[in-house]
Order: C-alpha cells, then sequence, then structure tokens
C-alpha cells in the first residue's frame, strides 16, 4: 500500500513510519516542521532510509496535491497539540488543525483518494464518565476556580452535590471539548465525516490518550505531562504534579499507538463506503498522574516526584478509555506493560534534548 503519512516526523508520526515500512508498506511524509515542535529542523527525527519525505506545510494546495499523486490512504497525524496556553493561541489550533486538515480532504476529493486514518484525541470526550450512587451517570459542571484554590479536585454530582465515580469512557459518549485543542480536534472529526458522506470515503479516527515513549520532543510550553515529568527529571529536577496527582489517565506507548495506526489502515479496505468510525486507543490500565510520576522518577533514579497543588482550568480531573472496540473489531492488542514501557522511557533521551 502506498500511504501519505502527514506529520510523520513528529514523535507519534515517526513511530507510525518505522512500523509501516517494516509491515512492507511504501510511506510518503509531509511534514512542515513547525520550529514549535522541530526547533532543529530533521535533527533528532529518525525516519527509514526509505521513506519518501518532503518538508512542507498541509495547509498548502500544491503541496498536498503533489503529495497525494498515486497514493492508497492517508494517515493523518499533523496538528498542533498541547492544551493552547490562552485564547490567543487560537487562531493557530484553527488553522494548523481545522484549516489543514480541510485542505487535505479537498485534496483527497479531488485526487480520488478515498481512505483515511485521523489521529483524533481523547480530549474531545472532556471530562470523563461518572457516575453518582443516587442519579446514576452524571455529566460534572465545569470546573471552577474556588473549588480549586480550596483543593477540592473532584468534581462533585450536579444534583446533589455528592462524591462521584469516575469510569471508563466508550465512543458513544457525547463530545465535550474543554479549551481550545479539544475543540480543533472534534472540528477535524466533523470535517473527516462530512468528506466520507460527499465522496464516499472511509475513515477510522483513533482517539489517543496519553501517549509517550522514546523520541518525545523535549519540555516546551505543548508537550504531554510525562515529556514534562522526564525533562525535569534529566535537568536534575523533580517532577511536578499538579493538583493531588490523584488524575486518573490512561498512558499507552507509542509503538503500540503505531500499531493501532496500521490496524487501522488494514481494516478501511474492507470498511463501507461513507463509513466513519471512531476508536479509543489506550492501554486499558488506568493510571493516576502521580502514579505515573513516582515509576518514572523510580525508573530515572529520582528525584521523587513533588505535589504542587497547581492546575490549569482547562485540564479535567479523570479521563480514561474504554478500548474494547479496537481490540474486538481491529484485532489490536496493546504489548508494552507500563513498568516496562515507564523504564525504557526514563532511559531514553527526548528529542531535541542537548547534550
Amino acid at each position: 500500500m502506498e500511504i501519505l503519512l502527514t506529520g510523520g516526523a513528529g514523535f507519534i508520526g515517526s513511530a507510525v513510519a518505522a512500523r509501516l515500512v517494516r509491515a512492507g508498506h511504501r510511506v510518503r511524509v509531509l511534514d512542515a516542521l513547525l520550529p514549535a515542535v522541530h526547533p532543529d529542523g530533521l535533527a533528532g527525527v529518525t525516519l527509514p532510509p526509505e521513506v519518501d519525505f518532503t518538508h512542507g506545510d498541509v495547509r498548502d494546495r500544491a503541496t498536498v496535491e503533489r503529495a497525494l499523486r498515486g497514493v492508497d490512504a492517508v494517515c493523518h497525524q499533523a496538528a498542533m497539540v498541547g492544551l493552547g496556553l490562552d485564547l490567543n493561541d487560537a487562531p493557530e489550533y484553527v488553522s494548523c488543525n481545522e484549516l489543514g486538515t480541510a485542505v487535505l480532504l479537498a485534496a483527497m476529493a479531488r485526487g480520488g483518494v478515498r481512505q483515511l486514518v485521523l489521529a483524533g484525541s481523547m480530549v474531545v470526550y472532556g471530562e470523563g464518565r461518572y457516575s453518582c450512587a443516587a442519579h446514576g451517570p452524571v455529566a460534572p459542571g465545569p470546573r471552577l476556580a474556588a473549588d480549586l484554590d480550596a483543593g477540592r479536585f473532584e468534581p462533585p454530582c450536579p444534583r446533589c452535590g455528592a462524591p462521584l465515580l469516575p469510569g471508563l469512557v466508550g465512543e458513544d459518549a457525547p463530545a465535550d471539548p474543554r479549551n481550545v485543542y479539544a475543540a480543533s480536534k472534534l472540528a477535524q472529526e466533523h470535517l473527516a465525516a462530512a468528506w466520507a458522506r460527499a465522496c464516499g470515503g472511509r475513515v477510522a479516527t483513533l482517539r489517543y490518550h496519553n501517549v509517550y515513549g522514546p523520541g518525545m520532543p523535549r519540555d516546551t510550553p505543548y508537550a504531554g505531562v510525562a515529556s514534562l515529568f522526564r525533562s525535569a527529571l534529566a535537568a536534575g529536577r523533580p517532577p511536578r504534579v499538579f493538583e493531588d496527582g490523584g488524575q486518573r489517565r490512561d498512558f499507552v506507548h507509542v509503538a503500540d499507538v503505531a500499531a493501532a495506526n496500521e490496524a487501522a489502515l488494514l481494516s478501511l479496505a474492507t470498511s463501507p463506503e461513507g463509513g466513519v468510525r471512531a476508536y479509543n486507543t489506550g492501554s486499558g490500565e488506568v493510571r493516576t498522574v502521580g502514579e505515573m510520576a513516582s515509576a518514572l522518577a523510580q525508573a530515572f533514579g529520582g528525584p521523587a516526584p513533588v505535589v504542587t497543588g497547581q492546575y490549569r482550568l482547562g485540564d479535567v480531573r479523570h479521563i480514561t478509555a474504554d478500548s474494547r472496540r479496537l481490540r474486538e473489531e481491529l484485532g489490536w492488542r496493546p504489548s508494552v506493560p507500563f513498568a516496562s514501557g515507564m523504564a525504557e522511557f526514563a532511559a531514553a533521551p527526548l528529542r531535541g534534548a542537548r547534550v
């Protein structure tokens, strides 16, 4: 299969490229090498020599049309990631994630390419699934700065104020994006669905949970929590854990995410025309942010994490995946256990690290 991989020089994209090449596919990578992620260009990026690399922006029509010639499928990883530091970031998120996806989809429609794997995100759900002992499944209200300032991090039942029990989120849960990045990722899904309906395309969206592993970018304003903790340890500082460290997450290794992309690409050939399917992509293991920081610090050899009580209003308290659909429909299974994955990550250099 001839595959165009957008964002293929990135952390996840480069792992996907390596996986697809090993499986015998022909891979073209299109990447803008945005300075926020690639301050040194391709330095530190490891791509198989078989990859056909183009430095170009997915927002540029002519570049995308050239990259799509002769392609069987697209794996769309290109995006600006992170929460968005503030609303001043909104235009850039919309431009990179929404406009970029629209340009790509329009070019695919013109070029007759009808298979798309979209890198989605669990952030489209907002808060995770909760239930109240008295009122059953409920959706918590917005987090209030007054509660967070007072150290009340757990969302209460919106009807009776009682503590809530967090659970796993399925793909059919309603979307509730709570920051600029989340809104742009949901918009990508809507654009892909509209494209599929209009031209008979096939879409598999992989809603990534907290991806970690070798090749993560070093500490930047747009880095994920695993990268921030690993960068702190490399600098001899303790990881700074926000809130009380009890935030529930699903940490999934980048090698397993790459395998999920391959499985999704292979599934498209037998998907119905106009079909759109979302898949939660997580390890299936619920861990807290505090647990992850401790495991990483221990594997690295210290220093131990510090729980700060700080918070970001755009964060959510708990979000963990029910990824049975990916297992049952595509036959995917995560292969990297949490402990060994964290040990590997602790020893691996970060991309862009100065040595």
